[in-house]
């Protein structure tokens, strides 16, 4: 089943009653003059068990740490966003798995060598997802160069073939920002790449806890300030449909610097976009799933490697 992705951008508050999400307004639960029956019906119930990532988008949201525990519990994933309404925070459950510490010494004991050949598979599926939406939406630019690219990486990418596929890409992109520079605070459409990795993030952290592995313990990435190195791994070759979501966002409507809702609502559809792997079509969250199962089986030495989605 597919886990929904719940969006809260007003004043609420949250709470357990029941295994269900109640969801109250305080505007309406604070106003003396309306009958009960009214507050009644303003309330909304969410089973637990359907929620997947709760996103957590204004200062005025009371949560009760009843329903915290619930949601964790589910294998869900919170994500909360600053004052400036762009994500910060992410909040994932300690253990999804019931053989956690198993695959947790599988994934600590792995060897240089298999984690280099893992992060080569990963950048070749990324620079060839990327080639695919370059291509898709630019078809003017010829991306042989990123296949050829793709096709010589080496265990643990010594050439950094990843940096120069990144160069190519986004200088050609976005074809209507010449200019465009992908940073974290640069021009649009920055905002909207931020926003949807943000989402992207979540959901490839909430699945690597599912699988029983551990975010925090990457295969490439190492930074000691981040909780989230193998997620930041992994999400790699699952980037570029975050890029297409965006590219389609911004044809349907214009984009501000300060993202309106309706922006957002489009971005946290990337969750159930419909993506192609291991021959079948699949739900992006289900298939980031089969991404993790597969790469616990690579640390167990059940399978050599990991499975990714292409971009169709």
């Amino acid at each position: 089943m597919i886990k929904k992705t719940l969006y809260f951008g007003n004043p609420a508050y949250l709470s357990l009653a029941n295994k269900q999400l109640v969801i109250k307004i305080p505007e309406v639960e604070n106003a003396d003059a309306l009958p009960e029956i009214i507050k009644h019906k303003s309330v909304r119930t969410i089973p637990i068990e359907d929620i997947g990532i709760v996103v957590l988008d204004h200062q005025q949201i009371t949560i009760t740490q009843a329903l915290i525990a619930a949601l964790l519990d589910n294998n869900a994933a919170f994500i909360t966003c600053n004052d400036t309404r762009m994500p910060t925070g992410l909040l994932l459950p300690l253990q999804g798995h019931t053989v956690y510490n198993e695959r947790f010494r599988n994934q600590l004991e792995a060897s240089q060598p298999l984690r280099k050949q893992l992060w080569q598979q990963t950048i070749k599926a990324k620079i060839e997802n990327q080639a695919a939406v370059l291509h898709k939406n630019n078809l003017d630019v010829r991306v042989t160069n990123m296949l050829s690219w793709a096709r010589d990486v080496r265990s643990g990418d010594p050439d950094n073939y990843e940096a120069r596929a990144a160069v190519f890409y986004w200088k050609n992109i976005f074809r209507d920002h010449p200019d465009f520079i992908r940073t974290q605070k640069g021009e649009v459409p920055n905002n909207l790449l931020n926003y949807g990795y943000a989402i992207l993030r979540a959901v490839v952290a909430r699945a690597l806890v599912m699988s029983g592995l551990l975010p925090l313990l990457g295969i490439h990435h190492h930074n000691r300030y981040n909780p989230y190195c193998l997620a930041d791994d992994i999400m790699e070759p699952y980037r570029p449909f975050v890029d297409q979501a965006v590219i389609d966002t911004m044809r349907k409507m214009p984009i501000p610097d300060e993202l309106t809702t309706d922006v957002k609502r489009e971005l946290l559809s990337i969750p159930v976009l419909d993506v192609w792997i291991n021959g079948k079509r699949s739900p992006l969250m289900l298939a980031v799933s089969q991404t993790t199962a597969s790469l616990a089986k690579c640390f167990n030495g059940e399978l050599r490697k990991i499975s990714y989605p292409v971009v169709t």
